[in-house]
């Protein structure tokens, strides 16, 4: 059977390295799904990644309609019956000069809720010895937030719980009272802890039937990458890597043969120069969520 993958937000960085890495190391008869939300761009990066490997077929996905999410992946039902990869890497760009609480509604949008919305979609249909990896951040983690708003993602039972915890913090930035309620000045924080927060509700509903069927879900960091979206937060770049050196260790992991169930519902550090002491496939530590 032909094995079937997706990448989000992959016309251009790290996205696009996936993709491309997919197409290139998967089997001639397998196909990768390379979305964006432009056109344009879709038709370009679909051109570039096609290769001898596996088919890419581009597919215009704007991740911050609930409907495209839900059409897309009732098309890959129909024609697949189901999905062997999905790689939810999409993100809307926020820079320092931008009021934040002026772009916290199609950030929140697109990067927390497009993400809760590609699982409720996507992880139903994954097939035996699935993969499901959300990126996201080292910072994703409650050790960046303060203890007073632990429990706002502490203990969550279902994405509807993250969307909502989401929502209430995505108001208090938007009315700006973020700030007298000890969040983060930077936005990219609370998103980065509502998308593993959501990894962690699924792992806890699933882990029992995801091991049977070596099934893997969890969150990545990837490490710094040297992208526009990086470059105005960091006056030293020296120690980024480029996207396509990013996307080696992440195709390391997602191909492995057989799931290490130690990473199952974790977010799994994979931007180490060497990777894990010990391990010749680049794998890196698990972030701890609270500790």
């Amino acid at each position: 059977m032909s094995r079937i993958a997706m990448v989000t937000g992959a016309t251009r960085n790290l996205g696009y390295a996936l993709a491309q890495g997919l197409a290139q190391r998967m089997k001639k008869n397998d196909i990768v799904y390379l979305t964006g939300r432009d056109p344009e761009r879709v038709k370009e990066s679909t051109r570039l990644a096609a290769g001898d490997g596996a088919e890419v077929r581009g597919e215009v996905l704007d991740v911050s309609s609930s409907r495209a999410i839900e059409s897309f992946a009732a098309t890959i039902r129909e024609k697949h019956e189901g999905i062997d990869i999905v790689i939810s890497n999409h993100y809307a760009r926020v820079l320092p000069t931008d009021d934040q609480a002026k772009v916290v509604d199609y950030y929140v949008t697109a990067n927390n809720f497009g993400t809760t919305n590609i699982l409720r979609s996507f992880v139903p249909m994954l097939r035996d010895g699935g993969r499901l990896l959300v990126i996201a951040s080292r910072l994703g983690t409650l050790r960046t937030l303060a203890p007073v708003l632990h429990s706002r993602f502490e203990d969550l039972n279902s994405l509807d719980e993250v969307d909502a915890s989401v929502t209430a913090w995505r108001d208090a930035v938007r009315e700006g009272r973020a700030g007298g309620e000890a969040w983060p000045g930077w936005i990219n924080i609370p998103s980065k802890i509502g998308q593993v927060a959501a990894v962690r509700v699924l792992a806890k509903q699933r882990r029992a039937g995801d091991a049977k069927r070596d099934i893997m879900i969890c969150a990545i960091s990837p490490g710094l990458i040297d992208t526009g979206a990086s470059r105005p937060y960091f006056a030293d770049m020296s120690r980024a890597k480029t996207p396509e050196a990013a996307a080696g260790p992440l195709l390391d992991f997602v191909l492995q043969p057989k799931a290490d169930p130690k990473y199952y519902g974790e977010l799994v550090h994979l931007g180490t120069d060497k990777g894990v002491p010990g391990s010749s496939a680049g794998f890196g530590e698990i972030v701890p969520w609270k500790a």
